[in-house]
């Protein structure tokens, strides 16, 4: 099987020869550049320089000799900024950078940008490994320019690699911000005003997307945090009368025009949502947040496993991954995999993005168990 075969088998539930593994396709299974830049060196691979291509998040894209190194399946659909300026926030740490986030160091070591709007900017504590604040459009180019850009880049990666990819950006119809979740019971009629005009937006986008580079990529993301790590931010019910009808009308037509997967990123205790995400479309599960309130693998893969893939999920990075030895790290990874990898209907990836503090031992382990037990 190639990467893209074996990738779209294992999330029809189909059988593979192996078990695939991800690093980097999405803004959530990604790495930090900090601890990127430590594992290229930790693995003596040549100096390079390291491109960000989530700025807030400040995630590196991985390079094809990692991810051929340890196996990977999957690569980012990115094209790249049109403008990148070199960034040295502290050490030998250098990054190419969006011009736009060119910062400027303030008098407490962070760093802080903004597009000079009031109240937009984002900042990096001192020693920090991302930035935070409200955000700003990067890529400084029109939709339509930024889409050709995006289908060149995918038809490079379809002829060119065997890898699996999907194009990155559509709104679950949530908003995981206070306002929202507060409309959804005192102005509900306000959110569904809101989630018609999102799907009117994201169809007319997405047919874009759909016409420009349907042969060459094989699925869409949308994206929405439901859970916290306890339990789900609003009752289950509030999303199944204000949201899902708006999620069931976009991937319909998705699958109607296109053999696109639909991957859905949500963090936290969802489990109450996936029966949901299920009816309303929804092939794939990421980032399987094993350590939130409800979200037992065993029961996960008993539950759902036939209906839904799990991408994520194979390494606790809340409290393994980041504080334990490369030994709990591959015995984790073992565990978790021996729950999810049958029967097909799992991608292997950590749960979320590695973080910058992260040791270069720890991810070697946790990539390497993953090619060890991918049989």
């Amino acid at each position: 099987m190639t990467s893209r075969e074996r990738v779209l088998a294992a999330v029809d539930h189909l059988p593979v020869d192996r078990m695939p593994i991800d690093l980097g396709m999405h803004y959530s299974t990604g790495i930090s550049a900090f601890s990127y830049r430590d594992l290229r060196r930790y693995l003596g691979l040549p100096e390079k320089d390291i491109e960000i291509i989530d700025p807030t998040q400040f995630l590196a894209r991985v390079d094809e000799d990692v991810l051929e190194r340890f196996h990977c399946d999957c690569i980012l659909l990115h094209p790249g900024f049109r403008r990148a300026i070199e960034w040295n926030p502290r050490g030998d740490y250098r990054f190419r950078i969006p011009a736009a986030l060119a910062a400027s160091l303030q008098p407490d070591g962070s760093w802080y940008c903004t597009d000079g709007r009031p109240g937009i900017g984002l900042r990096m504590p001192s020693n920090g490994y991302f930035f935070d604040g409200a955000g700003f459009d990067m890529f400084e180019e029109a939709e339509d320019d930024l889409l050709d850009r995006y289908a060149l880049e995918a038809e490079r990666i379809f002829k060119e690699t065997g890898f699996f990819t999907m194009y990155i950006g559509y709104n679950a119809f949530w908003g995981d911000v206070e306002d929202f979740m507060c409309d959804m019971v005192a102005d509900p009629e306000r959110i569904l005003e809101r989630n018609r005009k999102t799907l009117d937006s994201s169809l007319r986008h997405v047919g874009k997307v759909i016409d420009r580079m349907g042969r060459f990529i094989q699925g869409i993301t949308v994206g929405g945090d439901w859970g916290t790590q306890s339990g789900p931010f609003v009752r289950p019910s509030l999303y199944e009368e204000l949201c899902l009808p708006y999620l069931k009308e976009f991937c319909s037509f998705v699958h109607r025009n296109s053999d696109f997967r639909i991957f859905n990123h949500s963090c936290g205790a969802v489990r109450e949502f996936i029966p949901h995400f299920i009816e309303g479309g929804i092939e794939i599960l990421n980032p399987v947040q094993i350590s939130a309130n409800g979200m037992e693998p065993r029961a996960l893969k008993r539950d759902f496993g036939d209906r839904i893939t799990f991408w994520g999920g194979g390494c606790d990075t809340q409290n393994v991954l980041n504080r334990g030895t490369p030994d709990d790290v591959r015995r984790n990874v073992k565990d978790l995999v021996s729950v999810f990898r049958p029967s097909s209907g799992f991608v292997f990836n950590q749960v979320h993005n590695v973080m910058g503090n992260v040791r270069p031992e720890n991810i070697v382990a946790m990539l390497d168990s993953a090619w060890e037990n991918a049989f």
